[in-house]
Order: C-alpha cells, then sequence, then structure tokens
C-alpha cells in the first residue's frame, strides 16, 4: 500500500496555512505587502533549526537547488501581482476568489506535464475542491450577485495582474513537485527561504519597505512568516512522501480556509453565514476523495 505520509503533511501544510491566515488578517490593514515579505522572510528564520541537521548532512543536486529558488520567486511574485491588482482597482469580492483558483494550474500542469493519474473519485475531489474554495474566500460576491461579479470583467490591468498571481502561484505548486525529485524536502525549503531572503533585499534596495510598525505589528508579521515557511516545508514534506502535485495543492488549498474560518470563529470571535458553512463541508469532503486510493484496478481520468 502507498505511503500515507503525503496526506498528513497535506493536512499539516493547510494547518499552518489557516493559523497563518488568523495572525495575518490582525496586521493586514498595518502592512504594506513588501513590507510583509520581509517580515514573514524574518519570521522563516526561524524555522531553520528545523532543517539545518539534514541540510548539513546531505549534498544537494544543483538542479532541485534551482528548481528550489525558482519556487520561492514564483510564489513571492504571486504575491506582489495580487497587491498589484489590489493597487490597480481590483475589488476583493473578484481578485480574492479569482486568485484562489490557482490549483487548476497546478491539476493542469500535473496532468497534462507529470502525466499524473487520479481515480475517479480523485476526480470527484477536485470538482468539489474548486466551488469549495471560492464558497470559503470569504467573498461572496460571485454567490450573492452573479451578474455584477461578471460584469466587472473587461480590459483592465488588475484583472491582469489577478490571472498573473493565479498563474504563478499555480506553477509555484508544480516546481515544489520538481525539486523535491532532486533533493530532500528540507533542501527545497532551503532554498525557497534563499530566494525569498534575496527578494527581501532586493526590496529593501528598491525603497520598497517601510518599518514605521509597532513591536506587535513586527512580532505578529514575523509569527506570521514562521507559520507560512512552516506550511511550505510540510507541503515540500508533502510531495517528497510521492504525494502528486494535483492532490496536494488542492487538499492544501481547498483545507486551509476550512481552518482560517474555524480558528476566526474562536478566536477572533466571527461569524459565519450558511455559505461558509456550505463551503466547509464540502472542502473536507473534497479532502477526503482526494486522498482516497484504492488497490484494486479502478478507472483513472489523466
Amino acid at each position: 500500500m502507498k505511503n500515507k505520509a503525503w496526506i498528513y503533511y497535506s493536512i499539516a501544510a493547510a494547518l499552518f496555512w489557516g493559523v497563518w491566515g488568523v495572525v495575518a488578517k490582525l496586521i493586514s490593514e498595518d502592512v504594506k505587502p513588501y513590507t510583509n515579505h520581509v517580515l514573514f522572510t524574518l519570521g522563516m528564520l526561524f524555522t531553520v533549526p528545523l532543517v539545518v541537521n539534514n541540510v548539513r548532512r546531505e549534498k544537494p543536486d544543483q538542479r532541485g537547488i534551482r528548481w528550489g529558488l525558482l519556487s520561492g520567486i514564483l510564489a513571492v511574485a504571486g504575491n506582489v501581482a495580487v497587491f498589484q491588482a489590489f493597487t490597480n482597482g481590483g475589488l476583493a469580492a473578484i481578485v480574492i476568489p479569482l486568485t484562489n483558483l490557482y490549483p487548476l494550474v497546478t491539476i493542469a500542469i500535473a496532468l497534462l506535464i507529470f502525466n499524473e493519474k487520479l481515480n475517479w473519485v480523485n476526480g470527484i475531489g477536485i470538482l468539489l475542491a474548486i466551488p469549495a474554495v471560492i464558497l470559503l474566500s470569504g467573498q461572496s460576491l460571485l454567490i450573492d450577485n452573479p451578474s455584477a461579479f461578471f460584469q466587472s470583467f473587461g480590459p483592465s490591468s488588475w484583472l491582469l495582474f489577478s490571472f498573473v498571481a493565479l498563474f504563478f502561484w499555480g506553477v509555484f505548486s508544480a516546481t515544489q513537485k520538481i525539486t523535491t525529485r532532486y533533493i530532500s524536502s528540507e533542501w527545497a525549503y532551503t532554498a525557497f527561504l534563499v530566494s525569498c531572503i534575496f527578494l527581501s533585499i532586493l526590496f529593501l534596495l528598491m525603497g520598497e519597505v517601510h518599518f514605521t510598525i509597532s513591536s506587535k505589528t513586527l512580532f505578529l508579521g514575523a509569527l506570521a512568516g514562521m507559520l507560512n515557511g512552516l506550511g511550505v516545508l510540510c507541503s515540500f514534506a508533502a510531495y517528497k512522501a510521492e504525494g502528486k502535485a494535483s492532490q496536494v495543492t488542492t487538499i492544501a488549498g481547498a483545507l486551509q480556509p476550512v481552518f482560517t474560518i474555524l480558528l476566526a470563529i474562536g478566536f477572533l470571535s466571527e461569524k459565519i453565514g450558511y455559505i461558509e458553512i456550505i463551503g466547509i463541508f464540502t472542502a473536507i469532503i473534497a479532502a477526503l476523495a482526494l486522498a482516497y486510493e484504492t488497490n484494486a484496478a479502478a478507472p483513472e481520468i489523466s
């Protein structure tokens, strides 16, 4: 029977990213994205002790290092593109649900380029995960007023940046899988972190980073970065444990907002409506379907 470790790592990644979502909410209005990236990178440095021993023992394949560096650049580029989408007039009600569909890009790459195979139950999981992500995006314009949602689409820079973010994040998840073909998850994460440090220095030199923030914001920003880093490390581990790109990214992407919402209810006293409740149950069913495997011969989709 295939090792199930990738499932647990995928869920752990979703959990860490879910907690990150709660912490990020506390400072989202106080910190600009470029400064946020520097704080995130600072926080990720606290995760280095988790990987340093394995990194010392292993001599990495340079191909894996290059792919790991590219993964970090793609992830940060996606974050910057989202910021530009908002700066250029994009509404959260459209940008967030749209960019959260990045697993579609990863799935396409996994099926068409990686030649991954999924059974029909996994296929149902993917079909359920996509609406779950939309329902859990926190923006209900698509549900409340579909005509207004689609009328907002048209030739505009914010829409272009939204699609750029969707593309970069989707490719990022795929390059994570490629990276772990050559090196360990610890080395993959190290390469990812190096690229984040490089981009932090670049943003500082460009004058895009401003540290006129409180000590509380500094602490929460670094904490969010550490949580984000742990999520990335777990996702690398899921790929290294032979998790398929089409499954890992979809499970993590669908369950992340579930954890964020549940934690926000418990710690931020937030309220949820029927849309979020439906989304939570849909996401959980989707994750179970994506994790389903059978030893018997079953129809597969490619």
